[in-house]
């Protein structure tokens, strides 16, 4: 039997049709929204992951008052990014999405090896580690200057500047960009040794960083959430960013992953509830798109269950 490319419920099944219907019918999706919530919630809180808890201490906190530092005026916000994500009514520009982002991330991780008797500290090294791996075997010239796109509240540049760091005998500028400033208010908040060199707020296809800057470029479970003709812009202005020999590594769901392919209705209209441009990622030839741009595609690799990491280089 053939291997399937992409799950029944993405694109333009009948099943897909269907989802996509009841997401659009207002009272449903408003009661799917508050689902797939209290699913996050409860899954985390199961699992040791004190969601409440760590939601109230940066509550609590005086980080609102961050804000403005962690805001650069002259970004413009795309339609596509304006548009409720997670089911939060104001994506990903307020408080309460970035607040829940920690243990909404460690609670993905679980999900990850769902049998398994793990906890959520160690499925979360795993997922990261797994990526690493790939990432170690590809990127074979020394790694001076990463950029971490789509960096959220940081969780993913802390780990990865770490990884290279250990990795080799000389310090990394590790710089992680976000279009959100209230994500980043949160990451500059859990770099707590001011370890990552910038932490920047600027839309992530005119950055505005200097041409043949960084070694190594990353997306990490970024691309599902964005229309394909974005992601392709965001591409061309990765290329333009890396040096000469430089890698773009991007690590997402995995289309042809049984596990993706195979989730209970329940859950897959859940995901699709929350994620706008799920279609579009699920139709997306990432690796045709690289190509197209110029890039040569190193590796795709299933790094775990769920997802899949893409190593794509820019030629000499």
């Amino acid at each position: 039997m053939t291997a399937k490319i992409k799950p029944d419920w993405a694109g333009e099944t009948l099943l897909s049709k269907f989802v996509n219907l009841l997401i659009n019918t207002k009272p449903i999706y408003s009661l799917m929204k508050q689902q797939a919530r209290q699913v996050l919630i409860k899954t985390a809180e199961k699992n040791g992951v004190a969601w409440r808890k760590n939601y109230q201490k940066l509550e609590a906190s005086e980080i609102k008052n961050k804000l403005q530092e962690n805001t650069n005026p002259k970004v413009t916000y795309p339609d596509y990014y304006n548009v409720p994500f997670h089911a939060y009514d104001q994506g990903n520009m307020c408080w309460k999405a970035a607040f829940e982002v920690p243990s909404a991330t460690y609670s993905m991780a679980l999900r990850v090896w769902p049998k398994e008797n793990i906890t959520w500290e160690t499925a979360h090294r795993r997922l990261r580690s797994s990526f690493h791996e790939v990432l170690a075997k590809y990127t074979t010239q020394d790694i001076n200057d990463i950029l971490d796109i789509g960096c959220s509240v940081g969780i993913s540049t802390l780990s990865l500047h770490r990884f290279y760091q250990q990795k080799q005998n000389h310090p990394v500028r590790t710089v992680g960009l976000d279009l959100s400033p209230y994500m980043l208010t949160v990451a500059q908040e859990l770099d707590t040794y001011k370890e990552i060199s910038q932490w920047l707020h600027a839309q992530a296809e005119k950055t505005e960083l200097p041409s043949e800057s960084f070694d190594l470029i990353t997306l990490q479970f970024v691309t599902h959430e964005l229309p394909g003709f974005a992601s392709k812009e965001i591409f061309q202005e990765a290329l333009r960013l890396l040096r000469p020999g430089g890698c773009f590594a991007i690590v997402d769901n995995n289309p042809k992953s049984p596990v993706i392919q195979n989730l209970p209705p329940v859950l897959f209209t859940l995901m699709k509830s929350t994620e706008p441009w799920s279609d579009d990622y699920y139709l997306f030839d990432i690796e045709g798109c690289l190509k197209s741009l110029g890039f040569n595609v190193l590796i795709t690799v299933p790094s775990d269950p769920r997802h899949r990491t893409i190593v794509a280089q820019k030629h000499n």
